[in-house]
């Protein structure tokens, strides 16, 4: 018979809901449970659902490399070098945009599987690692800048910016500069709103989104400070508006107004997740060496609105 302590072990190792609200569990289908669905990476981030080939894109940062898992759970790789790639997303064309880590620049990978640079500088100077990265229904680029991925002595830029590139790629400007650590961010289903979260300060702030793209507004969304392992970082939100962002313990759940209504708590620390399958009603989570899967009641919203 397991020991009281074995048991919790066990449940914790298979992934669990842990709700702080009746509305929690209604978010999920009855049977749902964490599926592990690939590992025995280095350290995964960045998942995408790419879904004209109907698979899902990741990063391993450390490895170097970008991998596709397919809906069969077979794992080939996509890109190798990355530069590192962290945060990816993609373009109305259906284009790979990345956040390349190591390299310290954004790039799209063409369909001819040639790399585009689209930002490595600001104002003369080099970008800290870029981290990751969302495309508004404009073609306009928004993305983190933290220095994860350099020395102290390195950083040139006198900010921890969060950046927008112009639609056609002409300008780049900086559209919020008081972040300690930008992560990770995700735009409102009407894309009124922009989150972005705070990795050092371990909350989530949101902005209102004006018509020329730059943000105003800035207050806490939440505050997700805890003493378990992990940060804020990744973060997707649903048709209805509730963000998932991964952080200590799992993947919180909040609704629109910043009430956390629960978490997926997931057996290794997750960094990222992102909607996926026909119907995006999956969850994927890439979490320390493996990614995980689960299923959603409500769709993630469409990375482009024409999508569906």
């Amino acid at each position: 018979m397991l020991q009281i302590k074995d048991w919790i072990k066990s449940q914790f190792a298979r992934g669990s809901l842990e709700a702080k609200s009746s509305a929690f569990k209604s978010l999920f289908p009855k049977t749902v449970k964490l599926d592990r669905v690939a590992t025995g990476f280095q350290f995964t981030e960045g998942p995408i659902w790419c879904a004209a080939e109907k698979c899902l894109l990741f990063s391993d940062i450390p490895a170097n490399k970008i991998y596709k898992l397919n809906r069969d759970r077979q794992v080939t790789i996509f890109r190798e070098p990355s530069g590192n790639a962290n945060g990816l997303t993609q373009d109305r064309q259906g284009r790979l945009i990345a956040c390349e880590h190591g390299t310290r620049r954004v790039t799209r990978t063409e369909k001819d599987g040639s790399i585009t640079v689209l930002a490595e500088k600001f104002q003369g100077k080099k970008l800290n690692s870029p981290n990751d990265v969302v495309v508004k229904n404009d073609s306009a680029i928004y993305f983190t800048d933290p220095p994860y991925g350099i020395q102290p002595e390195q950083q040139e830029q006198p900010i921890q910016g969060v950046y927008r590139l112009s639609p056609d790629g002409s300008q780049l400007t900086v559209v919020a500069d008081d972040f300690d650590k930008p992560n990770g961010l995700a735009f409102s289903p009407d894309e009124q709103r922009l989150y972005i979260d705070d990795s050092e300060r371990r909350h989530i702030r949101v902005f209102d989104v004006q018509p020329d793209g730059t943000l105003t507004n800035s207050r806490i969304f939440h505050d997700m400070k805890s003493n378990q392992p992990g940060l804020p970082d990744g973060m997707k939100i649903d048709r209805e508006g509730h963000l998932y962002c991964t952080g200590a313990g799992g993947v919180w759940v909040f609704d629109p107004d910043g009430h956390h209504l629960g978490t997926i708590l997931t057996p290794e620390v997750p960094t990222n997740c992102a909607w996926g399958d026909d119907d995006r009603q999956t969850l994927y989570i890439t979490a320390g060496t493996s990614v995980y899967q689960i299923r959603v009641n409500i769709p993630g919203i469409p990375r482009m609105r024409d999508e569906g």
